[in-house]
């Protein structure tokens, strides 16, 4: 049901038909990445966190990152807690592994984490453990009604260039 709430909601654009179904289990980054043949960092991982009482938040961030619980408490103003399963399941409409930013269940706030702007196109899941599309970062900020860029996040390879070049000066 999931994959199919979000092809619908991908009608608005005309794209339902550009969703990619797998043989095998996209529901991790490396997974995801193998199944489409590209590296991990351009898997738009959906992560999903509690906000106020029975609200949640969405940011989609590249696969090579991990929130930056200071980045994050400052922005938002609350300690970054992930949903359970459950959780994920009853806010997002989709269960982990297929969680994305379309055609959810109810209507969450989304964010898309700067670390995404680096490449020209991303991979989202669409709603199940086996499938992704194609979009560019500018059509996923419209697809997914995002708020806004946040940058939240760290462990990416800009930051990790950014330190080898600070290493190198001080050499």
């Amino acid at each position: 049901m999931s994959l199919e709430s979000v092809k619908t909601h991908l009608e608005q654009w005309n794209r339902q038909n550009d969703v990619m179904e797998f043989e095998t289990t996209s529901a991790t980054v490396d997974q995801a990445a193998e199944a489409i043949g590209v590296t991990p960092a351009r898997i738009a991982k959906t992560l999903s966190f509690r906000a106020e009482e029975d609200q949640a938040i969405l940011i989609v961030a590249a696969g090579d990152t991990k929130i930056d619980n200071k980045k994050f408490r400052h922005l938002f103003n609350f300690k970054a807690r992930m949903l359970s399963p459950e959780e994920v399941l009853a806010q997002t409409g989709h269960a982990v592994g297929g969680v994305c930013p379309f055609g959810l269940a109810n209507d969450l706030k989304v964010y898309l984490d700067i670390s995404l702007k680096r490449f020209d196109t991303v991979f989202p899941a669409c709603g199940s453990t086996n499938s992704a599309i194609e979009l560019t970062c500018d059509e996923l900020y419209e697809y997914s009604s995002a708020i806004t860029w946040v940058d939240v996040c760290k462990g990416w390879e800009e930051e990790k260039q950014a330190e080898e070049a600070a290493i190198g000066r001080q050499s």
